[in-house]
Order: structure tokens, then C-alpha cells, then sequence
């Protein structure tokens, strides 16, 4: 029955709102990429091989630098340095290992 009485048809969409839409939305996400807020997949890695490479280096420059000092000041030299290398060597490894099995979230 509502089909039968008088009224407004709707309206159409007017396809110059369309093409404002659609340049309104890729003028978003290029202002977002400029801006660096873009896809936050790069920054995620970007800083999960920064932390990487903090763990080896620590731990090697950990490890040597601890293993030296003993070193020096026991006589012990280069066994304490070569231990505690290997410790920290093995350590960041470690921890490298662990950091990868983690999931992403």
C-alpha cells in the first residue's frame, strides 16, 4: 500500500559527493603516510629488529666488559674475559630466540 501514495521519490546520490568522498579519503591516507602514520606493520618491525641488535650488542659488549674488569683485577687473564664473552654471547642469543617466538599482537 505504501507504494501507492503520493510523496517524494528519494533522492539519488549525486556522484560529485561520490568523487569528493573518494578524493577526501586518499587525501587522508597520503597526509597519514607523510605524516608517518601510516601502516603500523614497518614500525612494528622496525623496532623489533632495533631491539635486536640492542640484545647482541649488549650482550657482547656486557660480556667483555664485565670478563676484562675481573680480569684486570684478579690476574685472571684472558679466561674471565672469554667466559663472560661466551656468556653474553649466548645470552642475547637467548633472548633473540625468545624475542621471535613471540606473537605479534
Amino acid at each position: 500500500m505504501a507504494e501507492n501514495e503520493p510523496g517524494l521519490d528519494p533522492l539519488k546520490e549525486d556522484s560529485r559527493i561520490t568523487s569528493l568522498n573518494e578524493r577526501l579519503a586518499r587525501a587522508r591516507s597520503e597526509e597519514a603516510i607523510r605524516k608517518g602514520e601510516g601502516n603500523g606493520e614497518g614500525q612494528r618491525d622496525y623496532r623489533m629488529g632495533n631491539r635486536v641488535l640492542a640484545e647482541l650488542i649488549g650482550g657482547l659488549l656486557g660480556g667483555g666488559v664485565i670478563g676484562w674488569t675481573l680480569d684486570y683485577f684478579l690476574g685472571t687473564s684472558p679466561w674471565l674475559l672469554l667466559a663472560l664473552l661466551t656468556l653474553g654471547v649466548v645470552s642475547a642469543f637467548r633472548n633473540i630466540i625468545r624475542i621471535s617466538n613471540q606473537r605479534s599482537k
